[in-house]
């Protein structure tokens, strides 16, 4: 620790129910009030002009006018962020003579407080304070967040997890795709049930005691292996542990996430869902395609690919599908592509569409290919096109460059 943190004594404050009053509305309070309300304080902001962000925040109470002496009658607590160096020194005096610690943002060696750049894990808050350093301390806060998350560094006397399952969606394939919430619970994870599509770079992050189910292997063969998972998710749970179901993509995208869900709640299983990346949007997106488009498409459509149009236990309306202007986004749909470009181009889609098919999106083996929409199969056999792909069906699937993009009048 520097010389010139010496002095200062770091603390928890319990401000729930208790008033914190916020001097300026700028980007440094846009800031502060997540962590003040998570807290539970009684927060005030007094600013001028404050940002739309910070009078739209939920929980607070916003005054638009200038700082006056008395404002922080009854404060615990105060922040001094204004851009103006006189009005910060006034909060901090009055600060001073009512005994309340105030942080003052634009020169910290002035208030009576500083704020650590703090990040959470699970039930465990953190600071960091580096001597006024604010890029050090919010570089090493990121340093452990992302430790912590990873498994990499960890308490030893640290709580297990609560018994218990969580869908997990992994993402599109790069493992720095999945959410931080995700990665969180991963670390935490007892045993891991994975999809073929799960990264795997971040089944090889998992320490030696977590039990990996491949999901493609679990028995009973195919036509039941989901009700297999179903019945590991919920066994291994009732043993006391904590299960991660990891999938590819996000649980409730065509990843049969509900009816696991279904089966641990019948079981009284605790379960949750945290969301993933859906490759129906990060793969476009990766490739440089967006799905929507101002003066370009009001409208996206995700379609699975896995029955072919005219099959009976086909749910979409492949002729409908033809009459959109919009944007259609096929999943599982390489080994039938001919078929879906016939019914859409039946449907009375012109057949000089543009179509984008991702291979591999956001991974280093990420390929895209390009066609219209009568000769998009072709293409796609021709240039041995595999699964995972996305195929993308309108007029941004044309979009190669910011030019090409430029939004209709």
């Amino acid at each position: 620790m520097s010389a010139a943190m010496a002095g200062h004594y770091l603390a928890g404050l319990d401000l729930e129910g208790r008033k914190v009053v916020v001097v300026g509305g700028g980007t440094v309070a846009q800031r502060r009030l997540p962590n003040l309300v998570a807290a539970g304080a009684d927060v005030h902001v007094i600013a001028v002009d404050p940002t739309p962000a910070v009078e739209s925040f939920a929980g607070i109470t916003v005054s638009r006018r200038r700082y006056a002496d008395g404002d922080l009658a009854g404060a615990w607590y105060a922040i001094a962020c204004t851009d103006d160096p006189d009005v910060n020194a006034a909060v901090v005096a009055e600060a001073e003579r009512r005994h309340t610690f105030c942080v003052r943002a634009d020169d910290a060696r002035q208030g009576t407080a500083v704020t650590p750049a703090s990040g959470r894990h699970c039930d465990v808050q953190f600071g960091v304070l580096a001597g006024g350093d604010h890029k050090l301390s919010a570089a090493l806060r990121a340093a452990m967040s992302r430790a912590l998350a990873e498994g990499s560094l960890s308490v030893d006397d640290a709580a297990p997890h609560a018994p218990g399952v969580a869908l997990v969606g992994g993402g599109p394939g790069d493992p720095d795709l999945i959410t931080v919430r995700g990665q969180r619970l991963l670390a935490e994870a007892d045993v891991v049930v994975a999809d073929r599509l799960a990264p795997p770079e971040l089944l090889a992050e998992l320490g030696p005691q977590v039990e990996v189910i491949d999901a493609a292997k679990v028995p009973y063969g195919r036509a039941m292996k989901q009700e297999a998972i179903n019945e590991v998710l919920v066994a291994k749970a009732r043993e006391g542990k904590f299960v991660v179901r990891l999938k590819g993509g996000d649980p409730y995208v065509y990843g049969r996430g509900f009816e696991e869900l279904q089966a641990c709640v019948a079981a009284g299983v605790p379960v949750t869902v945290v969301p993933g990346i859906s490759s129906s949007i990060a793969a476009p997106s990766a490739a440089g395609i967006p799905v929507t488009h101002r003066g370009v498409t009001h409208e996206v459509v995700i379609v699975s690919g896995h029955v072919p149009p005219g099959h009976p236990d086909s749910l979409t309306d492949w002729s409908a599908l033809g009459r959109l202007r919009g944007t259609i986004v096929l999943m599982m749909a390489v080994e039938r592509l001919d078929r879906f470009a016939d019914a859409l181009l039946e449907g009375g889609r012109p057949a000089d569409t543009p179509v984008a098919m991702i291979e591999n999106g956001s991974l280093p083996t990420q390929r895209v290919l390009r066609a219209d929409l009568a000769h998009a199969a072709e293409v796609a056999r021709a240039e041995g096109l595999r699964p995972p792909a996305i195929v993308v069906i309108g007029q941004v699937a044309g979009f190669t460059d910011a030019e090409h993009a430029a939004p209709a009048e």
